[in-house]
């Protein structure tokens, strides 16, 4: 497409002496392959009638004859629409690019950039629900596209290791099991919060210092916690000012460099587990992060940002707390310090961004997130702005709404009624089984993550499982079975011929020339950091595939040699799709 608008900004500097922007569009197969509304732009400056322009701007594009351009119609529509159809020659040469480079159509869009991605974000002490599998499947996929366009990408999270839900979950431990009154050794407190996980397990086992629980007990063992630490944060007064203390005790652990005591004990413990937790399901979901940030670690450098800012202006206190204020520019006002003097989740914000950069001296950093935190992120941008305003302006947040299923209400970890992220991939893999007879991680994770991905982020994404492994629908499981059948046809055949074709068929003109939007898909993608654009043409794709599957024989065919390379570009342009999305692409299912 870029030599395309090479050529016709050329005509056009040469017949009218303007340089203008020259946009192609693809506009319904029977007008064309390509469409450009140049004369239209052109005739008012120009003062002239854009019918007469485009006669102009046509001829000339007509004459235009060269190993690797040539347009096998060129038309005029309505007031003035140039309507393009490309030649055999062109094609040709393009199907020659496909085959010979791994990298066909990747843009260069963020060569030599240094990007920080930071995504998922979970808690410790609390579960991992399906807003967490959500985020960390857009953000692989936009690590992705980034990386694709050249970007050396730093894949990161954040997450809360001190805070409130931390202290509301020892607080039921304590409250429920008198863990904080155990004076014993380390094997001893673990071994009770084991035992305490699984009432039901036998009595001999309750004893027994082999008693290792799966992760999953282990975490819901402490999301059960968490439920009953905020239900009494909530109704009891008394256990409110608590577990206020509990927070302050869990800073000073880190304050202390505190592991011995039997409450650290406990928390060392249980923090250990969440991230063992978490890296489980990481693997299992095939996501990668360079580094953990902990709030604990940002928490100090945020304090000390804000206490420093305070004496520039940039944040004032009020009440007792340290806030910015930020009515000034359209936002609201939030607190950064609280009353107490514990730095809130503002401040680890705060924090955060500064060692970001102190790590990797970022060109940008990208944060994907859930969208209820747009305003609050707006703040917390604008006050580091005032400070350190690259670092404000090179961060990007992007923003996606909740996974709900069909009918289901809003869910919240908070009253432990939220769906898990594991879950959702129990839910997949049974109807995989019902539909297929079989189920394993690949198909599982195909059909979620596009599921996923198909949608532009923004809005609520309503889940529906069943329709999420439908092999004839838009759906992950279509597009791994389609890449499964062209591997299929290209085993049969064996080697993939060499020669050039000379001229294309009705149906392999309609392939080839789907397949050359592929690099238009990936700059509009990497562009706008868009998974949904790779799965909508993906699919439109596969599905331009099975009409020439239908319609044109490929083994055994005089045509074979150009339908043999045509499936081999297919199945590369598929698999390169795919593996943006984080899908796996089968060669046999």
């Amino acid at each position: 497409m870029e030599k395309i608008v090479e050529v016709i900004s050329k005509i056009v500097r040469d017949l009218f002496d303007v340089d203008a922007d020259v946009i192609l569009t693809r506009p319904e197969t029977k007008f064309g392959d390509y469409a450009t509304n140049i004369a239209l732009l052109l005739a008012k400056p120009l003062g002239r009638n854009p019918r007469e322009i485009a006669e102009q701007i046509a001829e000339i594009l007509k004459q235009v004859q060269d190993d690797t351009l040539l347009f096998k119609t060129v038309e005029i529509a309505g007031a003035g629409f140039i309507n393009l159809r490309l030649g055999d020659d062109y094609l040709a040469h393009e199907l020659g690019e496909m085959l010979a480079a791994d990298d066909y159509g990747c843009p260069t869009t963020y060569q030599n950039k240094v990007v920080v991605t930071e995504y998922s974000d979970p808690n410790p002490f609390k579960v991992l629900h399906v807003g967490h599998l959500y985020t960390s499947v857009v953000g692989d996929a936009i690590s992705n596209l980034i990386e694709l366009a050249g970007g050396q990408v730093h894949r990161v999270n954040f997450g809360g290791d001190v805070g409130l839900h931390v202290a509301k979950t020892l607080y039921a431990m304590e409250k429920e099991f008198s863990l904080g009154s155990v004076a014993s050794a380390d094997a001893l407190l673990v071994q009770r919060i084991i035992n305490a996980s699984h009432s039901d397990a036998p009595a001999s086992l309750h004893n027994s210092s082999d008693n290792l629980l799966s992760l999953d007990k282990r975490i819901e063992f402490m999301a059960k916690c968490y439920v009953e630490g905020t239900r009494a944060y909530e109704d009891d007064a008394p256990a409110k000012t608590a577990i206020v203390e509990y927070n302050k005790k869990v800073y000073q652990l880190f304050r202390d460099h505190d592991h011995e005591s039997n409450f650290a004990r406990i928390y060392w413990t249980c923090r250990e587990w969440s991230y063992d937790y978490f890296n489980a399901f990481y693997d299992r979901i095939g996501s990668k992060f360079e580094k953990y940030y902990p709030e604990s670690e940002t928490a100090e450098v945020g304090l000390a940002t804000v206490r420093e800012q305070q004496k520039n202006g940039v944040y004032q206190e009020s009440d007792g707390a340290v806030v910015f204020n930020g009515e000034p520019y359209g936002l609201h006002t939030r607190v950064f310090i609280n009353s107490e003097g514990l730095p809130t989740y503002e401040a680890k914000d705060v924090g955060l961004s500064i060692k970001k950069w102190q790590d990797y001296h970022f060109d940008q950093s990208v944060i994907i997130t859930g969208n209820d935190i747009i305003e609050y992120m707006k703040v917390v941008l604008k006050s580091i702005e005032q400070f350190e305003p690259n670092l404000s302006k090179n961060t990007l947040h992007l923003t996606h709404g909740n996974v709900k299923l069909a009918g289901a209400v809003k869910m919240s970890s908070r009253k432990g009624n939220f769906l898990r992220a594991v879950d959702v991939l129990d839910m997949v893999a049974d109807e995989y089984q019902k539909a297929q007879g079989r189920a394993d991680d690949t198909t599982t994770l195909g059909a979620i993550k596009y599921a996923f991905l198909k949608n532009r982020l923004g809005a609520d994404l309503i889940f529906e499982p069943h329709e999420s492994v439908n092999m004839t629908g838009n759906s992950g499981s279509y597009l791994q079975y389609s890449h499964a059948r062209a591997c299929s046809i290209l085993r049969k055949i064996g080697q993939i011929p060499d020669e050039s074709p000379t001229d294309f068929d009705e149906y392999e003109r309609s392939l080839m020339v789907k397949l050359t939007e592929w690099p238009e898909v990936l700059a509009a993608a990497v562009s706008e950091l868009a998974p949904h654009l790779v799965c909508t043409y993906l699919y439109e794709l596969a599905q331009t595939f099975s009409r020439f599957y239908e319609n044109a024989k490929v083994e055994g065919d005089p045509r074979a040699t150009v339908r043999t390379q045509l499936v081999a570009a297919y199945a590369a342009i598929l698999r390169a799709g795919l593996s943006i999305l984080g899908i796996t692409a089968p060669e046999k299912m």
